[in-house]
């Protein structure tokens, strides 16, 4: 399966220019109508504010949307849709809500205000990686535990689960192609005492 990046959660963020209040929020979606229903939830949400622009990107069918809800044309919806196509980020809905402050922006400060809130709340979510990742039991001693820890870090790998009973068991969820390459190592780093188990595979974001 190919790879692909996602935000990794919700995302807000506000930006003020000239009294004009922006608030940026941003989701993960998987269809049309999943964008949709975040739109028109910010617009009741914030139904006295004067301008409700956004964007949307989704990978099945190549899907770009977006809309400047009465601000030039120009200035606001495309400016954030930028933001995704320059961090390859898809499967994403933003909403950037405008409360107008009485003085005019012009068309370089509307277009800098509505993508840089774009881009703020995009920092806020953060970004994750879609791809296959194999899930691996891995059993470890103590004295071993933090050479282990650093060697899962090392190979792209995160600890999901730990139980701290006599030993240390460990839920890791590693790169599909790179979890042949770990069990070798932990070969080497236990001398051949740890024997790892793989429980499945799963297609999810996480780290870059």
């Amino acid at each position: 399966m190919d790879s692909y990046l996602v935000p990794a959660g919700y995302g807000e963020a506000e930006f003020v220019e000239k009294r004009s209040r922006f608030i940026g929020q941003l989701w993960r979606v998987e269809t049309e109508e999943d964008a949709r229903r975040k739109i028109d939830g910010v617009r009741k949400r914030y139904h006295d504010a004067r301008h409700h622009c956004w964007c949307y990107v989704l990978r099945e069918g190549n899907v770009l949307r977006y809309g400047d809800d009465g601000e030039p044309q120009g200035t606001a919806g495309q400016p954030m849709l930028n933001v995704f196509l320059k961090e390859e980020v898809t499967n994403a809905v933003c909403v950037v809500t405008r409360y107008f402050g009485g003085i005019l922006l012009g068309a370089g400060g509307l277009t800098r205000a509505y993508g840089g809130t774009a881009k703020l709340a995009l920092d806020a979510a953060g970004i994750s990686q879609m791809r296959l990742w194999t899930l691996l039991a891995v059993p470890c001693g103590y004295p071993l535990y933090e050479r282990m820890r650093l060697l899962i870090e090392k190979s792209g790998g995160v600890i999901q689960d730990a139980d701290f009973g006599t030993d240390v068991l460990l839920s890791v969820l590693l790169p599909a192609e790179d979890a042949a390459a770990f069990q070798e190592k932990v070969t080497e780093l236990s001398a051949g005492s740890i024997k790892t188990l793989v429980e499945g595979q799963r297609f999810q974001p996480g780290p870059v």
